[in-house]
């Protein structure tokens, strides 16, 4: 009976250090991090969350719940990565990975404010070059499975530049059709292959065990 209690508390210990490991508690009780979501096993962390809108990475819409409106992407491109590794594309460039840094650079205003970020949000220079590396990978996959799939139809053009004059208005003017019939049909053709995208990305989800920890306003 003994042996038995001891074996319990020791369980209960045990259980005890693995939740404050796994919500990120100090003994103190101080929070430094919290599990958002899972997805296929691997962990969405608030800090993941802070850092790509610190970082520009996602931008959040006016009138949405911004921590609920960025997990939504990381779990998308948590999706997106798990079935880019299935596939093993080609590994991107160095000299375009650090082209993307520099960017990421020149967006936030000088080396000292992006490396004030990547300290204020626990990121190292090594892991933001991996993430621009997925991010690349996946941008890869995605022209690959879905660049050249779509030819829409002249009335579609056509349809779309009556549709969205604003879009073919040069000082205040409506350029003919024949003129902008180029920069519509990239526009129809970017609409079927976002929305080729999100079916895509709907599907992996229903096939993938994604778990929401995160509840707004919590």
């Amino acid at each position: 009976m003994q042996v038995r209690r001891q074996m319990t508390e020791h369980r209960r210990t045990a259980l005890l250090i693995l939740a404050f490991v796994l919500c990120g508690f100090r003994p103190q009780a101080e929070v430094i991090d919290r599990i958002l979501a899972t997805v296929g096993g691997g962990l969405v962390l608030q800090s993941d969350a802070v850092a790509v809108v610190r970082l520009g990475f996602v931008q959040v819409p006016a009138g949405r719940e911004a921590l609920q409106w960025t997990l939504d992407r990381l779990i998308e491109r948590r999706l997106m990565l798990i079935e880019v590794d299935r596939f093993g594309p080609p590994e991107p460039p160095l000299v375009e990975i650090d082209r993307r840094v520099q960017q990421i650079d020149e967006r936030i205003g000088s080396g000292e404010r992006l490396d004030a970020i990547l300290r204020e949000t626990g990121l190292s220079v090594e892991q933001l070059r991996l993430y621009v590396r997925d991010d690349l990978r996946i941008e890869a996959y995605i022209q690959q499975r879905f660049g050249a799939t779509f030819q829409p139809t002249e009335d579609d053009i056509l349809a779309y530049y009556r549709e969205h004059p604003a879009e073919f208005t040069r000082d205040g003017k409506l350029q003919p059709f024949a003129q902008a019939r180029g920069a519509a049909r990239t526009a129809v053709v970017a609409q079927l292959r976002a929305a080729a995208v999100r079916e895509w990305i709907s599907g992996l989800r229903r096939r993938t065990e994604v778990n929401i920890l995160y509840l707004p306003g919590r």
